[in-house]
């Protein structure tokens, strides 16, 4: 859905994934640290492009205050609006199935498993946020997505 978004808004598009895979293939061990490294390569690589009026699309998990607040802290450094958009999957067998089916992904991260998806940690969001159920079809949830950036344009920040 990120990558979808950020080809549909001519915006970048950072997948924190691809960073940490680049630096394991680089020989680093997979650890906190390079999960870490990658988010904030992710926020570096964002500050300069954002320092050159390009709109950015992060694709990350998100799921702790520590990297959301970063976001914030990002955001206003730039004074950028931040818009977040959750993908979700609310029929947990169908989450499960497309979980433990989908193609692995970027090598040499490995693909979670159901069981590590249960077991992250992943925190409500405090600020608004645009949910869309990954059971939709892309260009549904393209259309919803515009809406809610358009809404929020309108209205100002929304961060």
């Amino acid at each position: 859905m990120a990558a979808l978004v950020a080809d549909r808004l001519g915006a970048v598009w950072l997948r924190v994934d691809t960073i940490e895979a680049s630096m394991l293939r680089a020989g680093l061990p997979r650890s906190f640290e390079t999960g870490l490294a990658a988010y904030i390569a992710a926020r570096d690589i964002a500050l300069e492009q954002l320092g050159l009026r390009r709109d950015v699309v992060i694709d990350a998990v998100n799921g702790v205050e520590e990297v959301r607040q970063m976001w914030r802290e990002l955001a206003r450094e730039c004074a950028a609006d931040q818009y977040v958009l959750e993908v979700v999957c609310p029929d947990p067998a169908e989450h499960r199935r497309r979980v433990e089916s989908r193609p692995a992904p970027t090598p040499p991260l490995p693909a979670p498993t159901w069981e590590e998806v249960l077991h992250r940690e992943y925190l409500p969001w405090r600020e608004p946020t645009l949910s869309v159920d990954g059971r939709r079809s892309s260009e549904e949830n393209l259309r919803r997505v515009r809406a809610y950036l358009r809404r929020g344009r309108a209205g100002g920040p929304s961060a």
